[in-house]
């Protein structure tokens, strides 16, 4: 008998993704199932599932951690490669000044699923990104933002969660053919309500598979998905990443934010935007 947390797999694709079940019907024939490293909701009849082999649960885990490390590897180098130019920068401009301090910019994450929020926030730590998180359901995202946004002043907007296709080979080009794209449009266009300027506040949108051109449209400096695929739990981070220690002289490198991130062009993509690290001189002694 399947239960509400099972990890399963679905036969009729080829089991390439985790999932745990979230929710079953009454009858026991439908189940919902969530990703466990991407970003999607799925309906699928019990029939179609199967449950992981102990063996094949380890290789899964083993797969998208090895992804998560390559790219925590990629952003490392890139650090200290950059932080080397920031130092002879320093020596020549403050010449005996050396104590400088760094201020990356400031994220405001809304996340649909509160677990990938959680493992979202503990990235951002790590990648000493300073954030706030709020699990706030996709519908609820557009209603919430004036007030979080005038609480927080963030520099960088995350709007995720969850979204897909809602049935194979439906028009893609109609955004109610997805499942939360509509919502997501919404939440960016409130955000731009509240700052117009792109480069004052950037805005990431979208989850697995999501309208990436209507979200564009409605003011997001990047989004998911181009080519309507699946993209993993920890894009959005990656994507902030790049952001947050591009200085504010310089022009995000579009291809540089794509290449920091686990699913690449296929799935994200965005337009020209400023960063939003700033150094500042001296550190203080207390």
């Amino acid at each position: 008998m399947w239960k509400v947390g099972d990890l399963v797999a679905r036969k009729s694709y080829g089991k390439d993704i985790c999932f745990h079940i979230v929710e079953l019907d009454r009858s026991n024939r439908m189940a919902v199932l969530k990703g466990v490293e991407v970003r999607l909701l799925a309906d699928a009849p019990v029939s179609d599932l199967e449950k992981l082999s102990d063996k094949e649960l380890r290789d899964y885990i083993a797969g998208y951690t090895r992804e998560e490390d390559d790219v925590m590897r990629l952003i490392r180098s890139r650090r200290l490669i950059e932080e080397e130019k920031r130092l002879i920068r320093s020596d020549i401009k403050f010449r005996d000044h050396h104590d400088f301090f760094e201020k990356p910019g400031r994220v405001l994450h809304l996340d649909g699923d509160g677990s990938y929020l959680h493992k979202c926030l503990m990235f951002y730590e790590e990648l000493r990104i300073p954030a706030i998180g709020h699990h706030v359901p996709e519908v609820r995202m557009a209603e919430m933002l004036p007030q979080l946004l005038d609480q927080y002043h963030p520099d960088i907007l995350i709007l995720t969660g969850h979204d897909g296709l809602l049935r194979k080979g439906q028009d893609l080009s109609n955004v109610f053919n997805y499942r939360n794209t509509e919502n997501f449009i919404r939440a960016v266009k409130a955000a731009r309500r509240y700052e117009r300027s792109f480069d004052d506040l950037i805005i990431f949108a979208g989850a697995c598979q999501s309208h990436y051109e209507s979200l564009l449209d409605a003011g997001a400096n990047f989004a998911s998905s181009p080519h309507r695929i699946l993209i993993h739990a920890l894009d959005p981070v990656f994507i902030a990443e790049k952001i947050a220690y591009t200085p504010i002289n310089q022009t995000v490198n579009i291809f540089d934010v794509v290449k920091s991130t686990i699913t690449g062009t296929d799935g994200l993509g965005g337009v020209e935007s400023r960063g939003k690290y700033r150094i500042g001189l001296p550190r203080s002694p207390y």
